[in-house]
Protein backbone atom coordinates (compact mmCIF):
# COMPACT_ATOMS: atom_id res chain seq x y z
CA UNK A 1 0.00 0.00 0.00
CA UNK A 2 1.21 3.16 -1.14
CA UNK A 3 1.97 5.93 1.14
CA UNK A 4 1.17 9.55 0.43
CA UNK A 5 2.96 10.91 3.46
CA UNK A 6 6.38 9.27 2.12
CA UNK A 7 6.79 12.52 -0.51
CA UNK A 8 7.04 14.78 2.56
CA UNK A 9 9.12 12.82 4.63
CA UNK A 10 11.60 12.61 2.24
CA UNK A 11 10.76 16.19 1.99
CA UNK A 12 11.84 17.31 5.31
CA UNK A 13 14.87 14.61 5.87
CA UNK A 14 16.03 16.07 2.80
CA UNK A 15 16.06 19.52 4.82
CA UNK A 16 16.69 18.51 7.68
CA UNK A 17 20.18 16.49 6.17
CA UNK A 18 20.90 20.01 4.30
CA UNK A 19 20.95 21.57 7.55
CA UNK A 20 22.77 19.35 9.08
CA UNK A 21 25.62 19.85 6.65
CA UNK A 22 25.52 23.56 6.46
CA UNK A 23 26.15 23.90 9.73
CA UNK A 24 28.52 21.43 10.37
CA UNK A 25 30.48 22.97 7.23
CA UNK A 26 30.56 20.49 4.72
CA UNK A 27 29.21 23.18 2.58
CA UNK A 28 30.54 26.84 3.15
CA UNK A 29 28.91 29.96 3.03
CA UNK A 30 29.15 31.20 -0.53
CA UNK A 31 29.85 28.10 -2.13
CA UNK A 32 28.32 26.78 -5.38
CA UNK A 33 26.93 23.30 -5.65
CA UNK A 34 24.68 21.46 -7.87
CA UNK A 35 21.86 19.21 -7.63
CA UNK A 36 23.71 15.97 -7.87
CA UNK A 37 26.36 17.24 -5.34
CA UNK A 38 23.24 17.47 -2.68
CA UNK A 39 22.40 14.56 -3.96
CA UNK A 40 25.47 12.57 -3.07
CA UNK A 41 25.86 15.04 0.35
CA UNK A 42 22.58 14.11 1.83
CA UNK A 43 21.65 10.76 0.46
CA UNK A 44 18.34 11.94 -0.95
CA UNK A 45 16.61 11.09 -4.23
CA UNK A 46 17.01 13.77 -6.89
CA UNK A 47 13.39 14.66 -6.67
CA UNK A 48 13.28 15.31 -2.94
CA UNK A 49 16.34 18.03 -3.57
CA UNK A 50 14.80 19.52 -6.62
CA UNK A 51 11.82 20.05 -4.42
CA UNK A 52 14.18 21.21 -1.51
CA UNK A 53 15.99 24.19 -3.13
CA UNK A 54 12.33 26.24 -3.59
CA UNK A 55 12.32 26.25 0.05
CA UNK A 56 15.90 26.70 0.94
CA UNK A 57 15.57 30.07 -1.54
CA UNK A 58 12.59 31.46 -0.10
CA UNK A 59 14.36 31.01 3.45
CA UNK A 60 17.09 33.23 2.42
CA UNK A 61 19.46 29.82 2.81
CA UNK A 62 20.51 29.58 -1.02
CA UNK A 63 20.06 31.46 -4.14
CA UNK A 64 20.19 29.85 -7.21
CA UNK A 65 22.31 31.47 -10.53
CA UNK A 66 21.41 30.59 -13.88
CA UNK A 67 24.86 28.88 -15.29
CA UNK A 68 26.32 28.76 -11.98
CA UNK A 69 24.49 26.34 -9.62
CA UNK A 70 23.09 26.74 -6.31
CA UNK A 71 24.96 29.12 -4.15
CA UNK A 72 24.86 28.69 -0.13
CA UNK A 73 23.76 32.63 1.33
CA UNK A 74 26.96 34.55 1.69
CA UNK A 75 27.65 35.99 5.48
CA UNK A 76 27.46 39.29 4.79
CA UNK A 77 26.90 42.35 6.98
CA UNK A 78 23.11 42.75 5.44
CA UNK A 79 22.35 39.48 6.60
CA UNK A 80 24.00 40.10 9.89
CA UNK A 81 21.95 43.21 10.42
CA UNK A 82 18.40 41.35 8.95
CA UNK A 83 19.20 38.19 11.20
CA UNK A 84 19.73 40.03 14.61
CA UNK A 85 16.43 42.72 14.35
CA UNK A 86 14.76 39.68 13.65
CA UNK A 87 15.86 38.53 16.67
CA UNK A 88 15.78 41.62 18.57
CA UNK A 89 12.35 41.93 17.45
CA UNK A 90 10.71 38.10 18.25
CA UNK A 91 12.60 37.82 21.43
CA UNK A 92 11.68 41.10 23.12
CA UNK A 93 8.13 40.48 22.54
CA UNK A 94 8.16 36.95 23.89
CA UNK A 95 10.18 37.57 26.72
CA UNK A 96 7.66 40.32 28.41
CA UNK A 97 5.12 37.39 28.22
CA UNK A 98 8.18 34.54 29.34
CA UNK A 99 8.62 36.24 32.27
CA UNK A 100 4.82 36.36 33.55
CA UNK A 101 4.63 32.57 32.48
CA UNK A 102 7.42 30.64 33.26
CA UNK A 103 7.77 28.79 36.49
CA UNK A 104 9.69 29.34 39.57
CA UNK A 105 10.97 25.78 38.98
CA UNK A 106 11.92 26.82 35.13
CA UNK A 107 13.70 29.72 35.93
CA UNK A 108 15.73 27.50 38.87
CA UNK A 109 16.47 25.02 36.69
CA UNK A 110 17.86 27.81 33.81
CA UNK A 111 19.85 29.46 36.16
CA UNK A 112 21.69 26.75 37.30
CA UNK A 113 22.79 25.22 34.55
CA UNK A 114 24.44 28.57 33.79
CA UNK A 115 25.86 29.06 37.17
CA UNK A 116 27.40 25.53 37.11
CA UNK A 117 28.99 26.15 33.46
CA UNK A 118 29.93 29.30 34.34
CA UNK A 119 31.79 27.96 37.76
CA UNK A 120 33.43 25.61 35.48
CA UNK A 121 34.93 27.87 33.59
CA UNK A 122 36.40 30.28 35.86
CA UNK A 123 38.34 27.12 37.58
CA UNK A 124 40.02 27.23 33.84
CA UNK A 125 38.29 24.12 32.27
CA UNK A 126 37.09 26.11 29.57
CA UNK A 127 37.36 22.69 27.41
CA UNK A 128 36.17 22.13 24.28
CA UNK A 129 33.44 20.18 25.84
CA UNK A 130 32.78 22.61 27.88
CA UNK A 131 32.46 25.28 25.06
CA UNK A 132 30.01 22.89 23.22
CA UNK A 133 27.87 22.76 26.24
CA UNK A 134 27.83 26.58 26.97
CA UNK A 135 26.44 26.82 23.46
CA UNK A 136 23.95 24.36 23.74
CA UNK A 137 22.75 26.19 27.20
CA UNK A 138 22.88 29.23 25.38
CA UNK A 139 21.00 28.67 21.98
CA UNK A 140 18.06 26.49 24.57
CA UNK A 141 17.56 29.59 26.65
CA UNK A 142 16.06 31.29 23.54
CA UNK A 143 14.50 29.00 21.76
CA UNK A 144 13.06 28.56 25.79
CA UNK A 145 11.98 31.94 25.83
CA UNK A 146 9.86 31.42 21.80
CA UNK A 147 8.63 27.89 22.58
CA UNK A 148 7.02 28.76 25.59
CA UNK A 149 4.57 31.36 23.06
CA UNK A 150 3.03 27.88 21.87
CA UNK A 151 2.82 29.36 18.39
CA UNK A 152 3.91 27.29 15.81
CA UNK A 153 4.14 30.11 13.36
CA UNK A 154 6.90 32.10 15.33
CA UNK A 155 8.89 29.02 16.21
CA UNK A 156 9.30 28.11 12.50
CA UNK A 157 10.44 31.65 11.54
CA UNK A 158 12.58 32.13 14.96
CA UNK A 159 13.92 28.20 13.77
CA UNK A 160 14.75 29.73 10.06
CA UNK A 161 16.60 32.91 11.02
CA UNK A 162 18.66 30.58 13.79
CA UNK A 163 20.43 28.50 10.72
CA UNK A 164 21.50 32.24 9.90
CA UNK A 165 22.45 32.96 13.26
CA UNK A 166 24.68 29.69 14.19
CA UNK A 167 26.71 30.22 10.46
CA UNK A 168 26.84 33.88 11.64
CA UNK A 169 28.21 32.51 15.00
CA UNK A 170 30.39 30.05 13.37
CA UNK A 171 31.80 32.83 11.00
CA UNK A 172 31.88 35.97 13.09
CA UNK A 173 32.47 35.08 17.00
CA UNK A 174 32.89 31.20 18.31
CA UNK A 175 31.86 31.02 21.84
CA UNK A 176 35.43 29.37 21.89
CA UNK A 177 37.09 31.40 24.85
CA UNK A 178 34.15 33.46 25.95
CA UNK A 179 31.93 30.95 27.79
CA UNK A 180 32.24 33.26 31.06
CA UNK A 181 31.08 36.75 29.06
CA UNK A 182 28.12 34.54 27.88
CA UNK A 183 27.31 32.77 30.79
CA UNK A 184 27.06 35.91 32.77
CA UNK A 185 25.17 37.95 30.44
CA UNK A 186 22.99 35.15 30.06
CA UNK A 187 22.57 35.38 33.98
CA UNK A 188 21.85 38.92 33.94
CA UNK A 189 18.81 38.26 31.29
CA UNK A 190 17.37 35.30 33.79
CA UNK A 191 17.88 38.27 36.90
CA UNK A 192 15.88 40.38 34.58
CA UNK A 193 13.10 37.87 34.00
CA UNK A 194 13.19 37.05 37.72
CA UNK A 195 11.91 40.61 38.52
CA UNK A 196 8.76 39.38 36.54
CA UNK A 197 8.57 42.79 34.81
CA UNK A 198 8.46 42.82 31.26
CA UNK A 199 9.92 45.87 30.35
CA UNK A 200 13.19 44.87 32.67
CA UNK A 201 13.06 41.74 30.88
CA UNK A 202 12.66 43.39 27.57
CA UNK A 203 15.64 45.84 28.28
CA UNK A 204 18.11 42.83 29.52
CA UNK A 205 17.36 40.73 26.11
CA UNK A 206 17.78 43.37 24.09
CA UNK A 207 21.51 44.42 25.49
CA UNK A 208 22.44 41.14 25.00
CA UNK A 209 21.05 40.46 21.59
CA UNK A 210 23.00 43.82 20.56
CA UNK A 211 25.88 43.04 22.21
CA UNK A 212 26.20 39.88 20.49
CA UNK A 213 25.12 41.92 16.98
CA UNK A 214 27.78 44.33 18.07
CA UNK A 215 30.43 42.00 17.83
CA UNK A 216 29.46 40.46 14.55
CA UNK A 217 29.63 43.39 13.19
CA UNK A 218 32.88 44.20 15.18
CA UNK A 219 31.73 47.25 15.87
Amino acid sequence: MDDGNEPVRLREKAYASFTEHLLARDINPGQFVSQRQLVAMTGMPLGAIRELVPRLEAEGLVKTIPQRGIQIAHIDLNLIREAFQFRLFMEKEAIALFCLSASDELLAKLRKEHEDTLEEAMQGRETPELELQAQTIDWNLHETIIDSLGNGIIAKAYRINAIKMRLINQERFRITGRVVPVMREHLAVLTAIETRDPQTAMDAIAVHINNARNLALKL
